[in-house]
C-alpha cells in the first residue's frame, strides 16, 4: 500500500469501480463522479479543478430584475423569438460600450446559453453557401463544440495555436480557407482550456482572411473581459475587449452569462451578428429555409427550430445587469478579478514543485492570471499525470480532451478552489513532487 493525502485503496477502488482505463481521454464528468464518490467516503476535501464553472454568486441586481419579471406574468407569455426589445438594445450597446463595436439591436439575439449559440452558428453558417459545408477550429478548444458538429454531422477540421502564433498564423490558415470547403471558424478569446489570447496581431490576420474567403468567424467570448492585463472595466473608453470585429464584418460573437455574470444556471447568453453577415443574402440558403438572408434564416429557421426563444424571465435578469454594466453602475470586471489574483498564486504553488507552464506566452508577452491554466510535469504524460494527482487530494483534465496537441498537460481551473485550501494544495504538491522528483 502507497503513502498518498488520499488512501491509495480508496482510491484503487473507485478508480476500478468507475471502470477508468485512461485518463488521457476521461471526460470532465467522469473526473467530477470519481471525486464525488471518493470525497463522500473518505470524508476529505479535494483541490477540484476539473469543472469550469463559476464560484462566485450571481449579481443581485439581475436576480432580483427576475424575481420582478416573473411576479408580473412573464412567465406565462411567450417572449418574441428574437428577444424583447429593451434587451436588445442593451446588448448593442454593451457591444459599444466594451468593444467599441457598433451594431443593429436587430442583430443582437438573446440565446439559450452561448452554447445554444455556437449550435444555430454551426448549423446556419455550412448552408450559406453551396459546397462550404465544413468547420475550422482553432485549437484547443471548449470539446461539446466539436461534439455539436458530430452529431449536426458537420465535417470539421482542426489545428493547435502552440506553433502558429503571430506572423506564423497567416500561413497556417491561408492554407486551410483556400482549399475553397470552409464555411466557418472558431476560436475563443481568452481561451479555453490554454488562456491564451489572441492578440491584435493574430486577429487581423483572421479578419482578413475571412474578408478574402468571405468565412463567418464566430468568436467564443465565454470569458469577456477576463484577460486581466488591460483593464475593459469602463464603459465607453479604451482599451476595450479585442475583437475580431475590428477587421471584418463577417462575424458572429457568443457572448455568455455564465462566467462573466456568474449567471450559469439561468442559461441565457447574447449572439451578435454583424451587420453586413445579418443582412447578407445568398439563394443557397433556401435549401434549408425560408429566406435567403442570413439574419433571418438564423433567426426565424435555426433558433426557432431549436428553442422558440430564451427563457422569458431570464431576459430581464440579464437587461438589468447588462444596463448595470452600461451605466457604470455595476464592474463586472472588478468582481471576476479574483480568478486571475488566486490563478497567480495558484501557478506559483505549482511552478515551485516542479511542474512547467504549457502554453505560456501570447507572442512574448506572458499569458494572463485568470480563470485557467495549463501544466505538465516533466517525465509523466498527461493522463498518467492527472491519474497520479487523484492520489494527491488534486483533481484536474488532461488537455488531449480538449484537442491540444500538447498531450502531456492538464487544465486548470481555479474557480471552486477556496482560498483557505492554498495550504492544501501546497501541502499536496510538495508531498506529489517528492515522490515523483526523480521521474
Amino acid at each position: 500500500m502507497k503513502n498518498t493525502p488520499i488512501p491509495y485503496e480508496t482510491v484503487r477502488k473507485h478508480i476500478e469501480q468507475l471502470g477508468l482505463t485512461d485518463f488521457g481521454r476521461s471526460t470532465i464528468r467522469e473526473i467530477r463522479r470519481l471525486v464525488d464518490h471518493i470525497e463522500e467516503e473518505t470524508g476529505m476535501r479535494y483541490v477540484r479543478m476539473e469543472m469550469g464553472i463559476p464560484g462566485l454568486p450571481a449579481p443581485n441586481v439581475g436576480i432580483e430584475a427576475e424575481i420582478a419579471a416573473l411576479k408580473t406574468g412573464v412567465s406565462s407569455v411567450y417572449p418574441d423569438i428574437d428577444g424583447i426589445k429593451p434587451l436588445k438594445k442593451e446588448i448593442s450597446r454593451f457591444v459599444k460600450l466594451f468593444m467599441g463595436l457598433d451594431v443593429d439591436p436587430k442583430g443582437c439575439l438573446p440565446i439559450v446559453g452561448s452554447m445554444q449559440g455556437s449550435f444555430a452558428a454551426f448549423l446556419t453558417s455550412v448552408k450559406l453557401f453551396k459546397g462550404r459545408d465544413t468547420i475550422l477550429f482553432i485549437d484547443p478548444c471548449f470539446p461539446v463544440h466539436k461534439q455539436q458538429c458530430r452529431i449536426l454531422g458537420i465535417p470539421f477540421e482542426s489545428f493547435d495555436i502552440y506553433n502558429y502564433r503571430g506572423d506564423k498564423l497567416y500561413e497556417k490558415l491561408d492554407a486551410y480557407l483556400s482549399k475553397g470547403n470552409i464555411a466557418g471558424m472558431i476560436y475563443s478569446n481568452p481561451n479555453n482550456p490554454s488562456w491564451i489570447c489572441f492578440t491584435e496581431k493574430e486577429l487581423q490576420i483572421i479578419g482578413e482572411l475571412s474578408n478574402k474567403y468571405s468565412v463567418v468567424v464566430m468568436e467564443d467570448l465565454a470569458y469577456f473581459g477576463m484577460d486581466f492585463r488591460r483593464d475593459c472595466s469602463v464603459p465607453g473608453e479604451p482599451p476595450y475587449q479585442v475583437s475580431v470585429g475590428n477587421f471584418t464584418d463577417h462575424y458572429i460573437l457568443l457572448i455568455s452569462s455564465s462566467k462573466v455574470f456568474s449567471n450559469a444556471g439561468q442559461r441565457i447568453g447574447m449572439m451578435v451578428i454583424s451587420d453586413a453577415l445579418f443582412n447578407e443574402r445568398s439563394d443557397d440558403l433556401q435549401r434549408y429555409y425560408k429566406s435567403n438572408q442570413f439574419g433571418r434564416a438564423m433567426l426565424f429557421g435555426s433558433i426557432y427550430a431549436l428553442t422558440a426563444g430564451a427563457t422569458h424571465s431570464a431576459q430581464y435578469g440579464l437587461l438589468a445587469m447588462l444596463k448595470a454594466a452600461n451605466d457604470g453602475v455595476y464592474d463586472f470586471v472588478e468582481v471576476v478579478r479574483e480568478y486571475g489574483r488566486k490563478a497567480a498564486i495558484m501557478k506559483r504553488l505549482f511552478l515551485e514543485n516542479g511542474f512547467r507552464l504549457v502554453y505560456e506566452k501570447d507572442e512574448d508577452e506572458p499569458i494572463a492570471d485568470g480563470f485557467y491554466f495549463t501544466v505538465y510535469y516533466p517525465g509523466l504524460g498527461g493522463g498518467e499525470l492527472i491519474e497520479k494527482l487523484i492520489y494527491y487530494g488534486i483533481s484536474a483534465i488532461s488537455l488531449a480532451t480538449t484537442c491540444s496537441e500538447q498531450r502531456d498537460g492538464l487544465r486548470a481551473c481555479v474557480s471552486l478552489v477556496d482560498r483557505s485550501q492554498f495550504p492544501d494544495l501546497e501541502h499536496r504538491l510538495k508531498w506529489f513532487h517528492t515522490d515523483h522528483g526523480g521521474v
